[in-house]
């Protein structure tokens, strides 16, 4: 790091030099024009003038076989690293199977179009306003989808069980995660999409990580719901009514912690969460060791408990991250501090990042 001092010319232009030899690696001479970037966390940041072509904006790729969901996956990698275009190339000639591919996934994800099509060529386009997105709003709907499809998943553990798909609901919530994921990937690399978005790079990372989180738990809401469909319609599920009181607990915990963070609530919601999962935490340990140690216990209860335990986790991190970001912030004062996070965080320290995973 280098330090400069700030100069005062005329009545009142404050000036600054720039390192020489960062300004020859860029380019820049006398009469050159840098984009200036203010940030709400208080950092001005210089950068040369954008490129028109900018690599970031197109990207081609050339499809060296012929795999469909290749083709998907080769739309959906681009779209979350943040391109504004992307031209699929193929070696020999796109089929309608691939052209279907294609559409599919541009449905899915928000803001993209097939722009341009040729036998040999398919170019999509990402139509989207960072200014018109609000990442804090993602995170918000997406945890009533998510809660929405694991309250739905759960529920079929009762013995009238409803027959309910949550294919529409997943995929709702990989929509808004993917937009989200996009969106912080592209702060990461572009300075005018911090500007637009208005937030830090803290506060994205805090809700990109939310995003990540309830991605997951959406994933065992569907675990859940393809575990308890193998159950006949009149079949009764042995500890039902426990389950579903731990399952009400855990969707408790991430609606709590995520309230928390995305600023519906204030931090006691987070601590409240973190007692909440040490409970929970408890009562699946409790259960579990009943299932091990019943003679003629269901395996599928043991995979449905263990995603409650694993979604509890996911909770947890969530309000995790909040009372840090509480922390950083200065919200706590030292006797709360001191008081609640003793009782809501004390067993953090013998668990590792990712031990849910």
């Amino acid at each position: 790091m280098e330090t400069r001092k700030i100069q005062k010319i005329g009545s009142g232009t404050f000036t600054v030099s720039l390192p020489q030899e960062w300004a020859q690696s860029e380019d820049l001479e006398q009469g050159s024009v840098v984009n200036l970037h203010t940030h709400i966390d208080g950092k001005v940041i210089v950068q040369p003038q954008a490129d028109e072509n900018d690599p970031t904006n197109h990207v081609t790729v050339e499809i060296a076989h012929n795999d469909a969901e290749y083709i998907k996956q080769v739309v959906q990698a681009a779209y979350a690293a943040g391109f504004d275009e992307v031209t699929l190339a193929a070696q020999e000639s796109f089929t309608g199977v691939h052209r279907q591919a294609v559409n599919e996934i541009a449905s899915i994800l928000a803001g993209v179009v097939v722009s341009e099509e040729s036998e040999k060529q398919i170019t999509v386009q990402i139509l989207l306003d960072p200014e018109e997105i609000s990442v804090r709003q993602l995170v918000r709907q997406l945890k009533v989808v998510v809660l929405s499809m694991h309250r739905n998943a759960t529920a079929t553990l009762s013995s009238d069980r409803p027959v309910a798909s949550l294919a529409d609901r997943d995929e709702y919530a990989d929509r808004l995660y993917a937009l989200t994921d996009r969106s912080f990937e592209r702060a990461l690399s572009r300075l005018d999409e911090i500007d637009a978005l208005g937030w830090t790079r803290t506060e994205l990372f805090e809700l990109w990580v939310t995003a990540h989180e309830l991605e997951r738990i959406a994933d065992h809401a569907e675990h859940v719901s393809e575990t308890t469909a193998e159950f006949g319609d009149s079949e009764d599920v042995a500890y039902a009514d426990e389950l579903q009181q731990i399952a009400q607990m855990t969707r408790n915990i991430v609606d709590d912690a995520v309230s928390s963070i995305v600023g519906d609530a204030d931090v006691d919601a987070a601590l409240q969460a973190l007692t909440l999962r040490d409970q929970v935490r408890e009562k699946t340990a409790a259960l579990d060791r009943r299932l091990f140690e019943a003679s003629a216990a269901d395996y599928r209860l043991a995979l449905i408990l263990n995603s409650l335990r694993r979604t509890v986790e996911h909770g947890g991190n969530i309000a995790e991250r909040e009372l840090q970001a509480a922390i950083r912030r200065g919200d706590l004062a030292s006797e709360q501090t001191n008081n609640n996070v003793a009782d809501g965080y004390r067993q953090e320290s013998s668990n590792v990042v990712g031990s849910n995973r």
